[in-house]
């Protein structure tokens, strides 16, 4: 009777556990953009980071709102404060537009497969919009490190690799002046 009872409750369990991963999406379809959850969707229009340029800071490419934040410990002067204030309005004004353009590329395509009909070939333009414009916006956000970098000295760049936590053997421990 044990016996029994302990295998029933390992068949539930496993029941339970596929009903978890056979339905991994559920709840997704009510968003606004299927593929976008709200914050991502609030970060685009925003013109927030969302890790388009991990691969410039993890390499010692600081970003200019992590500088801004960080700008009493890197001691920034008064000009590289205005410098990297102005890298980031015009990042924000490239990439805001840009998120807009994303947001409404991905709800094209969204709505292309939710009226049914897509064909190869307007699927094909409907992605490559998406992805053209993702491509844009991640080099906006890679642009505005790659400018903030060199207004940084070797000192302040090490201080903002030990504030950003990178000076611990992580991936861009070596690279770039840290």
């Amino acid at each position: 009777m044990i016996r029994a009872a302990a295998i029933a409750a390992w068949a539930l369990s496993g029941l339970a556990a596929g009903a978890e991963t056979a339905a991994p999406y559920a709840g997704l379809d009510g968003r606004d953009v299927a593929t976008l959850p709200p914050e991502r969707v609030a970060g685009l229009r925003a013109g927030a980071g969302l890790g388009y340029a991990l691969a410039a800071e993890l390499n010692g490419y600081p970003g200019p709102l992590h500088v801004l934040e960080h700008g009493a410990a890197l001691d920034l002067t008064p000009q590289q404060r205005a410098a990297v204030e102005a890298i980031r309005a015009r990042m924000l004004a490239r990439a805001r537009p840009l998120g807009e353009a994303l947001i409404a590329a991905e709800a094209a395509l969204d709505a292309a497969f939710e009226a049914g009909g897509l064909d190869p070939a307007r699927l094909s333009a409907l992605t490559v919009e998406a992805g053209t414009t993702e491509a844009a916006l991640r080099a906006v956000h890679l642009e505005a490190h790659l400018e903030t970098a060199p207004l940084l000295n070797r000192h302040q760049r090490m201080v903002y690799a030990r504030l950003r936590g990178y000076d611990e053997g992580g991936h861009g421990g070596g690279h770039g002046g840290h």
